[in-house]
């Protein structure tokens, strides 16, 4: 598998700050020289469409190259570290890189409350005990959404997700309320997320049949909606790409498991590693021996050196919310805390292959 670095000179959070600088509001950061262009045009609308998964391998691998996203295929640029939704669409919604916004992974750990938790559930990493009633995630790194920043300029703009009100139960919904907003006055922006063919992959693979069938339906309702677009720019993208591992669960691992302070935390192909401070040359050794030609182990000093998660600016919590190394996965397999979570897998992301880190722009002018 080739290695592949995060550009954060050419990312999805470069895709915000395209849209920002499209309403003449100062984008956070660079933007996306690829999505630029076409912004040049004074459209009513501009939708940005995310298609979970959707990564550039994942569509040519199951996608016709005559069929109606490949052949408005625009390029392919990068994810964030790691490539995966939670630190992506964070940066799509935001404009700022992961070391900036705190939105690092499924599973963060938060120094304030001193707790791993599940990002979008809100539970303890390990026991899935609802640790508050507000979401730990938007109590300590909150962020502003780039439609609330086109609101507050005075403009118009909509989230279609079926995480956001009026929360459409399936992809045609998703693309009827698409429809609807562009079909009314004014110049807008339409972000529309949705969870496939992220959650096929995952349960049955990346090559699985049922992948192909997933993305061929998409397709067709996406060139279907294409059709009924007037003087609007649609944009269609992933947060990620998709792999297909072995899974190991590393309790079965006594040495490593051992060591740790905490729950690991981010994804099962990164994983932040709290280790106590006597076992940490053991740990070291261990870990590349049981791993070494299929992980990178950084340090907390060389994941910062190296700029992972972004350079610049970063949210004040990022360093605390670091462990003191960081299993970066290479190769073909993906590391859980339990034997239980790697049964439930086949597809997974969130390493430094080209396969995971390199997304597509796809672009139809439906002027």
């Amino acid at each position: 598998m080739d290695i592949v670095y995060p550009d954060y000179e050419n990312s999805i959070a470069g895709v915000a700050n395209s849209i920002l600088k499209w309403w003449d509001i100062t984008p956070k950061g660079p933007t996306l020289p690829l999505l630029d262009r076409y912004l040049k045009t004074d459209y009513k609308n501009v939708v940005v469409l995310l298609l979970d998964g959707a990564g550039g391998s994942v569509l040519e691998e199951h996608l016709d190259g005559r069929g109606f996203l490949r052949s408005q295929f625009a390029g392919t640029y990068s994810s964030t570290f790691p490539p995966t939704t939670v630190a992506a669409t964070t940066s799509i919604d935001s404009g700022l890189l992961p070391c900036r916004h705190g939105w690092l992974g499924w599973d963060c750990y938060y120094p304030r409350i001193n707790r791993c938790v599940t990002v979008f559930h809100n539970r303890d990493t390990l026991t899935g005990e609802i640790v508050a009633e507000e979401s730990v995630a938007w109590t300590y790194c909150g962020y502003e959404a780039i439609s609330d920043q086109i609101r507050a300029a005075g403009g118009e703009a909509y989230v279609v997700s079926p995480f956001a009100e009026p929360r459409p139960r399936s992809f045609d919904g998703c693309c009827a309320l698409i429809k609807a907003y562009c079909k009314s006055p004014g110049r807008k922006y339409v972000y529309a997320y949705w969870n496939e063919p992220d959650m096929t992959m995952h349960k049955l693979g990346r090559h699985s049949v049922e992948a192909q069938i997933t993305l061929a339906a998409l397709e067709k309702q996406v060139e279907a909606l294409a059709r009924e677009l007037r003087d609007t720019l649609l944009v269609v993208t992933a947060d990620h790409g998709m792999v297909d591992t072995l899974t190991a669960a590393l309790p079965d691992y006594p040495v490593l498991w051992r060591a740790l302070v905490r729950a690991p935390t981010i994804e099962p192909r990164a994983l932040n590693l709290f280790v106590r401070e006597e076992a940490r040359e053991e740990f070291e050794e261990a870990f590349h021996d049981f791993f070494g030609d299929k992980f990178l182990l950084l340090t907390k000093t060389q994941v910062l050196e190296t700029g992972l998660f972004g350079r610049g600016e970063e949210h004040p919590d990022f360093r605390a919310m670091l462990g003191d190394f960081l299993a970066v996965a290479t190769g073909d397999l993906s590391l859980f805390p339990s034997r239980e979570k790697a049964a439930r897998f086949v597809g997974v992301h969130a390493g430094l292959t080209r396969e995971e880190m390199t997304i597509p722009l796809i672009v139809a002018d439906r002027r």
